[in-house]
């Protein structure tokens, strides 16, 4: 390998490197089935997933739009009301694993949005506007709640792809190129040596013929 000592030329090393090279290509082989599986996977979500922030992004322009029309018309002491009482959200989150890659997803969430009743607050002039926006917010709420668990798994099948792709690079660029050179240098060293030892039997054959014929 370059910059690093080889190993001594002989034919148990030569076996053992051979063996890690098999299971380096059998390993490549593996890892690139596992980034297709993980590029198809996020082919099947990329479609989903840019159809729900453009449905998100069109409900936070309803959203603000309404906003700003029922500060208009009723200012922010008519607004903050709307903001009561606080509440929590509760949602049933399950992890379920996806090409080994672990991922949430969303089981349950609540009904966000309220009828005025449920708002605790009586409809009166000029509150049309502001009920229209509380309505958009607490939709969009749902939105982002029902896209959260696919942006998840998203981001973590990107980077789980990155990570395997970067595997993939080092075994066949880096690994296999290092053992196969150390194979065929190991392997030279070998046969130059075979052939030396082969010269050198010759070499004493011949003389002991040559004794032979003159003792």
């Amino acid at each position: 390998m370059t910059g690093q000592r080889r190993a001594p030329a002989t034919r148990s090393n030569l076996l053992r490197d051979k063996r890690r090279l098999d299971q380096v290509t059998l390993g490549t082989r593996l890892l690139k089935r596992k980034r297709q599986s993980l590029v198809d996977e996020l082919f099947a979500r990329a479609r989903p997933a840019i159809a729900s922030r453009e449905a998100i992004e069109a409900e936070a322009q309803r959203a603000w739009s309404a906003l700003w029309r029922a500060l208009a018309a009723q200012g922010a002491a008519g607004v903050t009301p709307l903001s009561w009482p606080t509440r929590e959200i509760d949602v049933d989150l399950s992890a379920v694993e996806l090409w080994g890659v672990r991922v949430a997803t969303l089981g349950h969430r609540p009904t966000l949005v309220r009828s005025l009743a449920a708002r605790g607050i009586l409809p009166g002039l000029g509150e049309a506007a502001s009920q229209q926006a509380a309505g958009h917010f607490e939709t969009l709420i749902e939105r982002l709640l029902d896209a959260a668990p696919q942006e998840q798994a998203m981001r973590r099948l990107g980077q789980a792809l990155a990570q395997t792709t970067r595997l993939v690079n080092t075994l066949e660029q880096r690994v296999a190129v290092n053992l196969t050179a150390e194979i065929v240098a190991i392997a030279r060293a070998l046969n130059e040596r075979e052939r030396e030892e082969h010269q050198r039997i010759k070499r004493l054959i011949a003389r002991r013929q040559a004794q032979s014929r003159h003792p």
